[in-house]
């Protein structure tokens, strides 16, 4: 049976592990090209093809995906003038990746249905070296009959896919989820600089914290990096700083007030702001040594 031709926009570390993953697994691919076009290069020396922009993608692929940082990002390659909305078909599926605000979420997917095309959100978990291996956790909603369509592609990419019911679902959960994630990282980071600052190895102060309820693998990605020098979590401030405050956006959406979120946003645009957006997160330890005697 012939596979369908995926049409990806955004090859960035993820987007172009994943689109590996599909071609190693004999899907035909056509990219889009950005200012860096090393994971485009890499889709044509694999045999894909290149598209002319977000138009021309959608006119000759048969599924849609788009893996790129933010809802602007996400908008303007759906709502431009040569967009994927100017290209799409009836009855064509279109799947974002990336970590979007549910509202820019569900406008698009009524945008597209007066297309005759559906939209699915499917955030992604682990990492690129698991997109690779076609190994990722893929949080995915939206109409059940679509999901069931797009399924075989994802089950190519994912490990655990599981469909969380109506679209946005996916782009909601995973916003709580990284607001946790977030919150637990600089509280950990935080700790370890206070322990520091009393005189406490850092290696001490885990034994104790780990020993309990505290653990988690979060914890332990922070003490690895406390302890070890060692990043296993390759996820940027300034990446974290954008979802939670797609996260707190998202509360006001829903005309709620998020408490929790509010030290972890503060920390992580402060440490953005003030030129550390490229550190990974777990090395918001030695950020939080260096400023924890500083008062913004």
């Amino acid at each position: 049976m012939t596979k369908q031709t995926i049409g990806f926009i955004g090859l960035g570390l993820m987007g172009r592990a994943m689109v590996g993953c599909l071609q190693d697994n004999g899907y035909p691919v056509i990219g889009l090209g950005n200012r860096d076009r090393t994971g485009l290069d890499e889709l044509l020396a694999r045999g894909g093809r290149e598209a002319q922009n977000a138009r021309d993608l959608a006119q000759q692929a048969d599924m849609v995906m788009l893996c790129v940082g933010t809802s602007d990002q996400v908008e303007s390659r759906i709502f431009g003038a040569d967009g994927v909305l100017a290209g799409v078909k009836p009855g064509q599926i279109v799947i974002d990746f990336g970590t979007s605000l549910p509202g820019s979420t569900k406008a698009i997917g009524a945008a597209l249905a007066e297309k005759g095309a559906a939209y699915l959100d499917a955030p992604l978990g682990r990492t690129p070296a698991h997109a690779k291996d076609g190994l990722l956790n893929i949080m995915c909603a939206g109409d059940a009959a679509t999901y069931a369509q797009a399924k075989p592609v994802l089950d190519v990419l994912g490990e655990n896919v599981f469909h969380l019911g109506a679209l946005g679902n996916g782009h909601t959960i995973k916003l709580i989820n990284n607001f946790f994630g977030m919150t637990t990282a600089a509280a950990m980071a935080e700790a370890f600089a206070m322990a520091e600052a009393a005189g406490i190895e850092r290696q001490a102060l885990f034994d104790v914290m780990g020993a309990g309820p505290n653990r988690s693998g979060m914890m332990e990605f922070i003490r690895n990096y406390a302890v070890d020098g060692q990043v296993d979590l390759a996820f940027s401030v300034a990446n974290g700083a954008k979802d939670i405050g797609y996260y707190r956006q998202m509360a006001n959406d829903l005309g709620k007030h998020s408490r929790m979120s509010g030290a972890a946003d503060a920390t992580l645009r402060e440490a953005r702001d003030g030129g550390a957006g490229e550190i990974m997160v777990p090395e918001m330890v030695e950020w939080m040594v260096q400023n924890l005697g500083k008062e913004t």
